[in-house]
Order: structure tokens, then C-alpha cells, then sequence
């Protein structure tokens, strides 16, 4: 009977497969279940999380070396739903000419994550409220920067990643040129391969029409 329940939920457009997930306690719908996220993708291919293999990555929650001073994901992996995948794939390819490149710091992180961030920084301007939930629980937010392909070293930004402070903000121009020419080339980039900038966060990007892709909380082991 369970798996017959399973294969008429994939049956339903994403959309409304979400409208099935019985609420949490702020009555947000969250996929909580491996069962529940292959359905959701058999109802639709484009909610895949895809492993990211091919793009450096730096993830600092999988350490201590973070905001939270805390490890939040037992190990270092970035997956992405299929097409925020593609689109950095895309770019990944188009930057590659010019000798440059990307390094994601995060992708998809499980909404538990987010309930435990939210208790540090209680700040919608760096953190989601767990009442909303995040693009990142949606798999379609990616935390990135650029890097030089020849050296691996990050061009120079604004602040580190997780800075929360002004200095972070696009509002903020007091840097130089160069600095200021290299925030500019990473939003320009990815506003042009689809996705929506943060304007507190300068590394912070989402694919538009994030609420396509149902909030998630299954941890990084099942993935695996």
C-alpha cells in the first residue's frame, strides 16, 4: 500500500505533490523522507539535487571554521537542484576562457541546519527564518565566488564569506576598484546565467521562482 501510495504522488505535478507533505510547526510544507524527494523528482525530473564533482569547492560548514563555530554537516559536499546545477555548469564554461573560474562555499542545506543558524544569528539579512524557510533548503541558493583557474586563488572581494556586517552589502562602496570591478563581474554573471542576488550578501545567489522547489530536510548521509 506504501508504495502504491508513493507512485500516485509521483504522478502529481511538483507543485502540487508539495501540497501533500504534512506541514512542520510554523505549517510549511517540508520534504523530510527519501521516499518523499524520489516521488517529488518522478513528478519532476528538474527537482534532482545533483552532487557538484566538477566545480572547487570550499565548505566551510563541514568544519568548525565557520559563523556558528560549530561542524553542520559531517562532511564537505555541495549538490544543487538540476538546474541551478546546469546554469553554474554553464557559466563554469563560459569563465574558463578568461582564465577564471568558480568555488561554491554552499548549496543545498537541510532546513535542520537552518532552525540551528537561525538560533546564532536571528538576522534576515544573514539568516532565514526557519518560519520561512530558505533557497537554500530549496536546493536552488548557492553561496559562490570567483577564482583565478591559473593560481586557485579567489579574486578579491568586499569581506571573507559569512561577513555580517555593511561592508558585505552591494550598498557598500567604499572599497577600490578593483574590489568593486570583481563584485560586479560575479553578479553581472550570474544575473545573466538566471539567477537573483542577495543584496546583503555578495557570495549569495538563487535561482528565480525558488518557490517551485519544495523546502527539504534530508541530511547529507542520505544523499550519499
Amino acid at each position: 500500500m506504501k508504495n502504491i501510495f508513493i507512485l500516485l504522488l509521483s504522478l502529481l505535478p511538483a507543485h502540487l505533490f508539495a501540497q501533500t507533505i504534512p506541514p512542520n510547526k510554523y505549517g510549511l510544507p517540508v520534504v523530510s523522507t527519501l521516499a518523499q524527494y524520489r516521488a517529488l523528482v518522478a513528478a519532476d525530473s528538474a527537482q534532482q539535487l545533483v552532487r557538484v564533482h566538477n566545480i572547487p569547492i570550499d565548505v566551510k560548514y563541514a568544519t568548525d571554521d565557520n559563523f556558528t563555530h560549530s561542524v553542520l554537516y559531517p562532511f564537505s559536499a555541495v549538490w544543487l537542484r538540476l538546474p541551478a546545477y546546469r546554469a553554474l555548469e554553464r557559466l563554469q564554461a563560459y569563465l574558463q576562457p578568461m582564465g577564471l573560474g568558480l568555488k561554491i562555499f554552499d548549496g543545498y542545506r537541510p532546513y535542520r541546519v537552518t532552525e540551528k543558524m537561525w538560533e546564532i544569528v536571528p538576522d534576515e539579512r544573514y539568516a532565514a527564518d526557519p518560519k520561512k524557510g530558505s533557497g537554500h533548503n530549496r536546493g536552488v541558493a548557492v553561496d559562490v565566488t570567483l577564482i583565478n583557474l591559473r593560481t586557485g586563488q579567489e579574486l578579491r572581494m568586499p569581506t571573507p564569506y559569512d561577513d555580517f556586517t555593511e561592508k558585505a552589502h552591494y550598498a557598500y562602496q567604499d572599497l577600490d576598484a578593483e574590489v568593486l570591478e570583481n563584485r560586479r563581474l560575479l553578479r553581472t554573471l550570474m544575473e545573466a546565467h538566471g539567477f537573483v542576488a542577495l543584496e546583503t550578501e555578495w557570495w549569495h545567489f538563487y535561482l528565480r521562482d525558488p518557490q517551485r522547489f519544495p523546502l527539504m530536510d534530508i541530511g547529507f548521509e542520505e544523499l550519499r
